[in-house]
């Protein structure tokens, strides 16, 4: 397919009444090919329409430009034919008359024979027969929209502009139209542009789908290449393995959209007191046993002490929220899977570094592998088991779940599989799933097993869905479980803010410590602001009275640390374990310049500072080497040598990662 219509780096302002400007859309470039679907999905106030109408012709950019087979457009054409919402009929005629007025004035190198089979032919098409001679007043809703969409493609226009045509129409006849539409536009190579708030309607009818962010100065979000092949059914359309990804990758774009327009109605600027420079602070977390710190820190008051007096605990389902949330600037900080702030700053997130800092380590532990109860029927109760299974078994495709690809569970479970001469990327199949949605994952059988934060492998086991086969007690005791995030920015634009921050939870974090402090912070999590659970299912404490054989089946529940000797301060080893590992496996490559990463991520003067006002001062902060449960230890002096000795491992690859042009020198400690 050739280019066929381009926008060009267009913006759009309205003059509004009384003076001001409101900027609807910036810095759109898209380029659509000929015969090419592609649908515009945002919410309300987008700017979608306006987007169409600037392609129609209705409308011209403030900036940019928008061709049409390489010729501006300035004005309506036949060429481009538009089918509005609100039907656009003209009152005094009837169906077939509507359809005629058009047909007759574009189409007039037909005969008039022609031109009237032509309305014929299109007045079938849209099972308009038995109401041919009835004006628009005698009509539904749903039917004036099924004349103009008759009379659109009764012209055969070389683009098909389209705003929300189904929205009025009922199921049956909106299905029949939609394949109706799709066999015309394969027919014909039509080229279409569709407004849509319906997501399964995207996903049917389109090549590309194009989501915008909110308005105001709406941008592309993202374009999703819609891989199911043409000609497409409706009732078959949801059995290829691809629909339900991409329903799921718009409705969570539409989420987040909906969630990032919350926190700009109720965001304000920096408001300094206390000495800091900013008390007002927005703070991601995922709903897990390990956002104890930031709960307790919340509800017990140690926010305030410090003198953060506004913060509000933000919810994200998923991991991949807390990255959106960092990268656009809606959250002040996070708590973070462990290898996320390295992960950031070596480009891991579209191949653009977003330089980090981490100055307090929030959990460790925390995690366990949970497989699918069939499997402890079979006999699996290691990873060598599970190896000789996998070997023996007819299915060559098994499902683990992850949360991220910086992640601890991510990296814990392909070593621990590795480590039993599994390759993690082509014996199974490894799929990135929201923390929440594991168990029930689990029970359909979608997946069959996962490595995930308590409560969900616990809960897995009391519901009699899986079996916790590996804890990090097993595979990596004392861990780096959550940290701290927050952009390095962020970080140098409010020093004070920053200390403040660590102080406040690194207080929460010994609060946690206490065994007698357990019951009260187990019944703060359950709550529905935070993990929305059963309390059960929420363990704290000395794993003893939990401890099960795999007889039930189950093993102890994997419990966290959370303040003491080695726990809290920031590693730049592990964080250089990390690295390797993620280059190990292809989510970055690993820095040439991988000392000044170390650097930048790892604040450890934050730590000290806000450990020394703290009296924290003769806290001891000597861990033991990095060894795991396979006996190999961890070289930090010679990190490519580490990795080129891993025998399970992909194309590892080296790469400089240019954050900016400050020289950074120091040693890995």
């Amino acid at each position: 397919m050739s280019l066929f219509v381009a926008v060009d780096n267009i913006d759009k302002v309205f003059s509004l009444t009384g003076g001001g400007e409101y900027v609807a859309l910036k810095g759109i470039d898209l380029q659509i090919k000929k015969g090419e679907f592609v649908s515009l999905i945002g919410h309300s106030g987008c700017g979608k329409s306006t987007l169409l109408n600037m392609i129609a012709g209705l409308d011209l950019p403030t900036e940019g430009v928008v061709t049409l087979e390489g010729q501006q457009i300035k004005k309506p054409g036949p060429d481009r034919m538009v089918v509005f919402q609100n039907y656009s009929l003209l009152p005094w005629l009837t169906v077939k008359e509507n359809i005629s007025l058009a047909v007759n004035e574009v189409l007039t190198g037909l005969s008039e024979k022609e031109r009237q089979q032509e309305v014929e032919k299109y007045i079938d098409l849209v099972n308009l027969r038995h109401a041919v001679d009835k004006r628009p007043k005698e009509l539904s809703g749903g039917m004036k929209q099924r004349v103009a969409i008759a009379r659109a493609l009764a012209i055969r226009p070389k683009v098909l502009l389209l705003d929300e045509p189904f929205g009025a129409l009922d199921a049956l006849t909106r299905g029949n139209l939609q394949e109706q539409l799709m066999k015309l536009c394969e027919e014909y190579q039509m080229t279409s542009v569709m407004v849509t708030h319906d997501v399964d309607e995207a996903v049917l009818l389109s090549d590309r789908i194009v989501m915008l962010t909110n308005g105001p100065a709406s941008k592309i979000g993202g374009i999703l290449e819609v891989d199911i092949p043409r000609p497409r059914k409706r009732m078959e359309v949801v059995s290829h393995p691809s629909y339900y990804s991409l329903r799921s990758e718009i409705i969570y774009f539409l989420n987040q959209q909906k969630r990032i327009k919350k926190l700009r109605a109720r965001k304000t600027v920096a408001v300094a007191r206390h000495g800091l420079e900013k008390i007002n602070l927005e703070i991601g977390f995922v709903p897990l046993t390990a956002s104890a710190p930031l709960v307790v820190a919340q509800e017990k008051g140690f926010f305030t002490k410090h003198g953060l007096d506004e913060v509000s605990l933000v919810r994200e389902t998923s991991w991949r929220g807390i990255v959106d949330g960092i990268n656009g600037g809606y959250l002040d900080a996070a708590q973070m899977p462990s290898g996320m702030p390295t992960w950031l700053t070596a480009g891991g997130h579209q191949e653009q570094p977003i330089p980090m800092v981490s100055a307090l380590t929030m959990t460790r532990n925390g995690n366990g592998v949970t497989l699918s109860k069939k499997f402890y029927e079979q006999g699996i109760v290691n990873g060598t088991s599970l190896k000789r299974m996998l070997l023996e078994s007819a299915d060559s495709r098994h499902i683990f779940g992850i949360v991220h690809p910086s992640s601890m569970h991510n990296i814990l479970l392909r070593y621990w599989l590795a480590a039993s001469g599994i390759d993690p990327d082509t014996d199974v199949h490894l799929e990135t799933i929201p923390p929440a949605q594991m168990v029930a994952d689990l029970k359909s059988g979608s997946i069959d097993g996962y490595c995930v934060g308590e409560p969900w492998n616990l809960r897995a086991a009391m519901e009699g869905a899986g079996y916790t086969v590996a804890t990090d007690l097993e595979i990596w005791q004392g861990h780096p479980g959550k940290v701290l995030g927050v952009r390095e920015d962020w970080a140098n634009t409010y020093p004070n803010t920053h200390v403040a921050l660590v102080k406040a939870l690194l207080e929460a974090c010994r609060y946690c410590a206490d065994e007698n402090n357990a019951e009260e912070i187990r019944h703060l999590l359950a709550d529905r602001k935070y993990l929305s659970t059963n309390i059960d299912y929420i363990q704290l404490g000395d794993p003893d009275s939990q401890t099960c054989s795999l007889d039930q089946p189950m093993r102890e529940y994997a419990h966290h640390l959370f303040y003491g000797e080695g726990v809290n301060r920031p590693s730049r080893t592990e964080h250089l374990w990390m690295m390797t590992q993620m280059a190990r496996w292809g989510h970055i490559p690993f820095p040439r310049n991988w000392v000044e990463i170390l650097e930048r991520v790892c604040r450890v003067g934050v730590f000290s500072t806000a450990a020394r006002e703290l009296g924290l001062g003769d806290i001891k902060y000597r861990r033991n080497p990095i060894r795991l449960f396979d006996e190999v230890e961890f070289d930090a002096e010679d990190p490519i040598g580490y990795l080129n000795n891993l025998k399970i491992k992909s194309n590892v690859t080296m790469a400089e990662v240019h954050i900016d042009n400050r020289p950074v020198v120091s040693q890995v400690a």
